[in-house]
């Protein structure tokens, strides 16, 4: 994306500056595509040397090994845990992206009459959606036990496919044997250690199987590998822009990146390579994979370009080689303006301006500098380091239990990834003192050369605030309020809004929500996916990713009050008490005097962070103490009590029996009651049942020693929703008449 943005720089620049040479170089580019956009620039092309390779599609691998594909032998097992994706191979897809239509008519219009009916039979039932992984192993097969040395490169499209690929061929009585196969796996992932095995000589006799993605495919060279298995597809983000989601979804390699994989073969010797897929699919690939800047959001590359002075954004980005669809423009400039980097006009703010000179994604500078201004700044720092390197919480394939166990541990119990990331790295610094840092990873899970990079980027973030005067010299005044824990959580909040989830708690599980997409879960390796109940309701989370669902990753549990003071724009409703953020998806209603509270506060917050970002010798502590103290306390002081009812409709019942309130948005009232309760610490409703001489059932729902009574009727399970509404109107102050039954006759 970088180089897009630089060449319609240069070629803005070159006409002005005649003295300056450009030299493009690359092994994959669409040479032509490039020299018509620089009106028609010379090139040249420098032939590199490979061996020859020789290319087997599928219809020769079919015809050289013998195998025969039914309908049966193509499912991809991926074991018991993943079941639903070993079903899922046998839905057919509703929707068919363009290259999916592509390949099969592509196939339709092949006859293969060259080969023999059993090839034909066998590619009539081939089945472009699955990965293949027992056409794999009979192609590892047939090289072991019928080609010459050499070691094997299998190009697969992710970690999970990898590992249930590895499984399988571990069984196998060849493929299995330690004796014969040497069977190592290379993934973006892993730690370095790991991965340098890839490159080690097998011992004699022994034949080397490296499965890997597609970062083998031009960024690494093993030099014993002869043979290539190339699966023809790879996991690719893409940014589905009518979503605002960016997807990780497995899809088509290209021809360039299929020639790339076919001359992994032939670096050090001549060659063989094996793709499974007919050679007329392959003729159907697109010839160069999609630009980055056409598959990601644009929200970092917008401000960068506000940077520059230009006026119009989509006006620049119309210059591109292949420019984005507006949508994608529309968005980003959507969000800039959103977390106040751009104003109305599009012009930069004076947080964007701070914003453009730090090398992150704007949400995480945003969160930097919002650290530096409260004075919590060094948990910050390691946040923001941490969220612009790779996850630095390994997990081995052969041991997730124990390594999700010791993320655990540094999470203590407070909902928070971005907070175990901190106690992680403050761990790490504690044993490098000691000289025990080594250990200290491997004891932990934890990549040692991760660790070192965020060491170096808290360096250079320090270097940059400091420079822009946000912080100063004496690091103890700039961590005044680092130990604040819940400062730091509304910090975190401020940086990752609106990337913010509900929390909603059922009878007996828990899910999360978000305004764009509905139902979202939780990866696997987060503390929050190990725990039953959230009391927060809110989770702020760091990014999110559609791969069969739409997961979020790294996310922290946050209250009302920091959401409400460090969250984006609050609007009023149309009742008082009433407040709305996101457009209404966020709503709070709360007494209206407290409401009015809330909204002074967060004017006169956002008025201060302003004057600090006009003027960042300020001293905000002195300027505006008791503000910042109040600030402090009410952040601190919010016990997620739930008393505010969130995404429910704001009008007030008429004053009459109609239940409709708590169920007219497909809400689940018991859920809805069981969500309030957990949320304020207490424990879940208790229903007792009674049947009724008129063939009827009534219930009572018991908690905190109070009992609400609903009305008679037909089943039990109407009669608990009943009385779980009885209930919801007393605790959201819409009850009509009272009709609990107090115990012990206190006054509740």
């Amino acid at each position: 994306m970088n180089e897009d943005f630089l060449l319609i720089v240069l070629k803005d620049l070159l006409p002005r500056r005649r003295e300056l040479r450009l030299i493009l170089m690359s092994a994959t580019l669409n040479a032509e595509l490039l020299s018509a956009y620089y009106g028609g620039a010379p090139t040249i092309h420098i032939p590199g040397f490979t061996h020859p390779v020789r290319a087997h599609f599928l219809e020769d691998v079919l015809d050289i090994t013998g195998y025969k594909l039914t309908s049966f032998n193509q499912i991809d097992d991926y074991g018991q845990d993943k079941l639903w994706k070993t079903q899922k191979q046998l839905t057919p897809r509703k929707r068919k992206n363009q290259i999916t239509t592509l390949v099969e008519d592509a196939l339709n219009k092949t006859s293969f009459e060259t080969y023999s009916s059993r090839v034909r039979d066998s590619l009539s039932n081939w089945m472009p959606d699955c990965i293949g992984f027992n056409l794999i192993e009979a192609a590892l097969c047939h090289i072991c036990r019928k080609e010459r040395p050499g070691a094997v490169l299998v190009f697969m499209t992710g970690w999970e496919d990898i590992t249930s690929l590895k499984d399988q061929l571990k069984s196998h009585p060849l493929l299995g044997d330690p004796n014969r196969i040497l069977l190592l796996t290379c993934h973006g992932s892993m730690a370095t250690s790991e991965q340098k095995l890839i490159f080690e000589r097998p011992p004699p006799n022994i034949r080397k199987i490296v499965l890997a993605t597609n970062m083998a495919e031009a960024s690494i060279t093993i030099n014993d590998v002869v043979f290539v298995v190339d699966c023809g597809k790879a996991k690719e983000t893409t940014y589905d822009a009518l979503n605002n989601t960016p997807c990780l979804l497995p899809s088509w390699i290209s021809q360039a990146s299929a020639r790339q994989r076919r001359g992994r073969a032939g670096r050090v010797q001549p060659g063989e390579c094996y793709h499974l897929y007919p050679k007329c699919v392959y003729e159907a690939f697109a010839e160069y994979q999609l630009p980055e800047l056409l598959r990601t959001p644009l929200n970092s590359l917008c401000l960068q370009i506000k940077s520059l002075q230009v006026e119009s954004i989509a006006e620049f980005l119309s210059a591109a080689l292949q420019p984005p669809e507006s949508l994608a423009v529309f968005n980003a400039i959507g969000f800039l303006k959103m977390i106040g980097a751009l104003d109305e006009k599009e012009n930069l703010t004076n947080l964007g301006k701070f914003l453009s000179i730090l090398p992150v994604d704007p949400k995480l500078g945003k969160m930097l500098i919002m650290g530096a201004i409260f004075r919590c700044f060094d948990p910050v720092l390691t946040i923001v380091s941490g969220l612009s390197v790779r996850d630095p919480f390994l997990l081995p394939q052969d041991k997730k239990e124990l390594a999700g166990t010791a993320k655990s541990r540094f999470s203590a119990k407070d909902y928070s990834d971005h907070m175990a990331l901190v106690r992680a790295y403050e761990g790490w610094k504690d044993a490098e003192r000691e000289g025990s840092a080594y250990e200290y990873c491997w004891r932990n899970f934890l990549s040692a050369q991760t660790m070192q990079a965020i060491h170096s980027l808290r360096k250079q973030f320090s270097f940059i605030l400091k420079d822009a005067g946000l912080t100063d010299g004496d690091m103890s005044s700039n961590n005044k309020l680092s130990h604040s824990q819940s400062l730091v959580r509304a910090i975190i909040c401020a940086g990752l809004y609106p990337g913010i989830a509900s929390v909603v708690h059922r009878e007996t599980t828990m899910s999360f929500k978000t305004m764009d997409d509905g139902q979202v879960l939780l990866y696997a390796n987060s503390v929050n996916a190990r725990y039953q109940t959230i009391p927060y309701p809110w989770l702020v989370f760091s990014e999110k990713v559609k791969v069969n669902a739409v997961f979020i990753r790294d996310s922290t549990g946050v209250s009302d009050s920091m959401l409400i003071l460090f969250g984006g724009t609050l609007h009023r409703g149309v009742q008082g008490g009433h407040l709305k953020m996101l457009d209404g998806y966020i709503d709070l209603f709360m007494d209206p005097s407290l409401a009015d509270c809330y909204l002074n506060l967060k004017e006169e917050l956002d008025k201060v962070i302003q004057k600090k970002l006009e003027d960042p010798n300020i001293d905000l502590y002195k300027e505006g103490k008791y503000l910042m103290l109040a600030v402090q306390e009410i952040v601190s002081g919010d016990q997620c009590e739930g008393r505010f009812v969130f995404g429910r409709e704001s009008k007030r019942p008429k004053e009459s029996s109609d239940d409709s309130r708590f169920t007219k948005d497909g809400s689940n009232p018991k859920s809805l009651l069981q969500t309030l309760l957990m949320r304020a610490g207490h424990s879940p409703p208790k229903y007792k049942t009674k049947h009724l001489k008129t063939n009827e059932f009534r219930a009572l729902v018991e908690f905190k020693g109070m009992q609400f009574v609903g009305k008679p009727r037909r089943n039990k399970q109407l009669a608990e929703r009943d009385a779980a509404i009885e209930a919801l109107a007393w605790l959201t102050h819409t009850s009509t008449d009272t009709n609990q039954n107090e115990e012990d006759g206190d006054d509740t």
